[in-house]
């Protein structure tokens, strides 16, 4: 610290957001994930074809093979899928359905917070 005031360094192009703004960012963040993955979901679940920045396809409805492909940049979309992370390391299943439910959670906040 310089005289009492955090020195904070950010990469090139990175913006950063305070307050509701970035609690909106965080929920539209998470929201995306989940919606990413949330139609893989149930009986009728659809399969999702990945296409990589190099030409593999990857075709699955995995949603910890989904999320494990995706780049994500933003810092809510990373907890989001650190979530399916944790809940594959930790249980072997239930990966699409974590997911969902932080998008589902982050729905009702979102309207809370209007």
């Amino acid at each position: 610290m310089l005289s009492g005031q955090p020195i904070v360094i950010l990469k090139e192009n990175v913006e950063r957001n305070r307050g509701k703004e970035a609690q909106r960012s965080n929920i539209a963040a998470a929201k995306a994930i989940a919606g990413a993955v949330k139609s893989t979901l149930g009986p009728r679940g659809m399969d999702k074809m990945l296409v990589s920045s190099s030409g593999d396809i990857v075709i699955t409805n995995d949603g910890a093979t989904i999320l494990s492909e995706i780049a994500v940049q933003h810092p809510g979309a990373k907890m989001v899928i650190e979530v399916a992370h944790t809940q594959d390391e930790e249980v072997g299943d239930g990966t699409t359905t974590a997911v969902v439910l932080v998008g589902a959670l982050m729905e009702q906040a979102e309207s809370m917070l209007e």
